[in-house]
């Protein structure tokens, strides 16, 4: 068979045979061009995963990656923190004898604690802590004590907080100082309500029955002490020589040395339009008093300012949250003097501050208060504090006055009796053993004598009671429209605008 014979270079044959091995070539080389392309495209991609985004790589990086910038900012966070300086109110749940420093102490929380708009520690948390110093009673009141026939006057327990329990398994630790002021039995004292014409009234009086009955639930953590026990309690309290207890129920102001961190929240854009809204009329705020008053020391005109510790809202909307301030002044300030006067003290709140510094002007009344059991406090349906006398002066005057008439009858009921009566109406224990032991007549009627006349004084001739409300005492506070709120009267000397 002939073999074809090769074409001449020029010819169509050739040039065809010379584009056959270009391509050839071509195609065995196109595999590590397309590997080595491929390995530049994944290093370029993950150089500009690592390296901060600039103008220029905008402008050129595919819309997928410019969307973010093209749409709105996402909403900002808002921090749930309880800051330095809040106050926890924390009851003892049972009785602490006084015994040494270190000694462990328990409570509960009686008032929730929230962080803007969010409930962080709800009331009953358990709370934890120990008596850091005991403070021993000046020579003076030591003496005065000594007078009265009692050899363990009372001492000064400070306490410090130092954990609270969030859950069973989750307990934090904290910071506390007690706040001067505290550490009494407290209770809730709220105004009285004038008949309710409107639902605007009707608001107003449901809110401060709903904080009273809160008040109410959140003490029944308490375990006090039974009728018997007070009994052996009372009795033993009028020993020369005694213990001391902190009884159940005393509650102090624990503030915080350092802020507690509970996450954060998005700031939603329906709530920061609402924020700041006008509150609705008779709407009712939980603030804690930042100004201690007290009507001995307060004039006319002194700035009083509150804290306002649960946020408010309209239904679904959030108008004041926690951390707001309420601002106001003292409109009657009237120390108690002779013969038993007793304080008067009336402020104002006028201006509401948010977080943010946004400011609103209104009207407000005080509808409820916390204040220990031992002042007698009261409210007027205009929301003035008056101090009051305990109902047991009537009852204790009367028995020391039968006391000391009884230590003058002399020997018409034998001679130890008068004499016992009016050394108990002197000096009690003391005094009942003085009468029974020195055999005169007049020494018991001196006795009988001194205990009635001391007893008349202090009750219905000595200065009054004045109204002391120590920083973050708690209050329940009013909110009306212009031309709502109640009348002050004449004597608080401010314009009813």
């Amino acid at each position: 068979m002939d073999q074809p014979k090769p074409c001449p270079p020029g010819t169509t044959a050739g040039r065809d045979t010379a584009s056959e091995t270009a391509r050839r070539i071509a195609m065995s080389m196109r595999q590590p061009v397309k590997l080595i392309c491929l390995i530049c495209v994944c290093a370029a991609a993950a150089m500009a995963q690592d390296a901060p985004a600039t103008n220029a790589a905008s402008d050129s990086a595919p819309a997928l990656e410019r969307r973010p910038a093209e749409t709105a900012q996402p909403a900002p966070f808002v921090s749930l923190d309880v800051p330095k300086g809040t106050a926890l109110a924390v009851a003892l749940d049972k009785d602490v004898r006084v015994a040494h420093v270190g000694q462990a102490v328990h409570g509960r929380l009686v008032e929730p604690v929230y962080a803007f708009d969010k409930l962080v520690i709800p009331v009953g948390a358990e709370v934890t802590g120990r008596v850091i110093r005991i403070d021993e009673p000046s020579k003076a009141a030591r003496t005065a004590a000594a007078l009265d026939a009692d050899f363990s006057p009372e001492r000064h327990a400070e306490i410090e907080f130092d954990h609270i329990a969030l859950s069973a398994d989750k307990s934090i630790p904290m910071r506390t100082i007690a706040t001067p002021g505290s550490g009494h039995p407290i209770e809730f004292v709220s105004a009285p309500s004038e008949k309710a014409h409107d639902g605007v009234a009707e608001k107003v009086k449901e809110a401060k029955r709903e904080a009273k009955q809160q008040w109410n639930d959140a003490m029944k953590q308490v375990h006090e002490p039974g009728e018997l026990v007070r009994a052996e309690r009372s009795v033993e309290a009028q020993l020369p020589v005694h213990r001391q207890y902190i009884e159940a129920g005393t509650v102090y102001f624990a503030e915080l040395d350092h802020p507690l961190a509970f996450g954060s929240e998005r700031l939603t854009t329906a709530m920061a339009a609402s924020l700041g809204a006008q509150p609705s009329n008779g709407s009712v705020i939980q603030a804690r008093l930042a100004t201690p008053l007290n009507s001995a020391t307060a004039n006319p005109g002194d700035a009083v300012e509150a804290v306002i510790t649960k946020p408010l809202f309209d239904g679904d909307r959030l108008i004041l949250p926690q951390g707001s301030r309420i601002e106001g002044t003292v409109v009657q300030a009237q120390p108690a003097h002779h013969p038993a006067r007793n304080g008067q003290l009336r402020i104002v709140f006028r201006e509401l501050k948010l977080p943010d510094g946004l400011e609103e002007k209104v009207q407000a009344s005080l509808e409820g208060v916390e204040s220990a059991k031992r002042d007698n406090v009261k409210l007027d349906s205009e929301g003035g504090a008056r101090a009051t006398a305990p109902p047991t002066r009537y009852l204790t005057t009367a028995a020391a006055v039968g006391l000391g008439a009884t230590s003058f009858l002399g020997d018409s009921f034998g001679e130890t009796g008068p004499r016992t009566a009016g050394g108990a109406g002197g000096y009690k224990l003391i005094g009942i053993a003085l009468g029974l032991t020195i055999h005169s007549q007049p020494f018991g009627m001196a006795m009988g004598a001194f205990g009635a006349t001391r007893s008349i004084y202090g009750n219905f001739i000595a200065r009054g009671h004045d109204v002391d409300f120590p920083k973050n005492t708690a209050m329940t506070i009013a909110l009306w429209e212009r031309g709502t709120a109640p009348k002050l009267p004449p004597q608080a000397g401010v314009s009813q605008e």
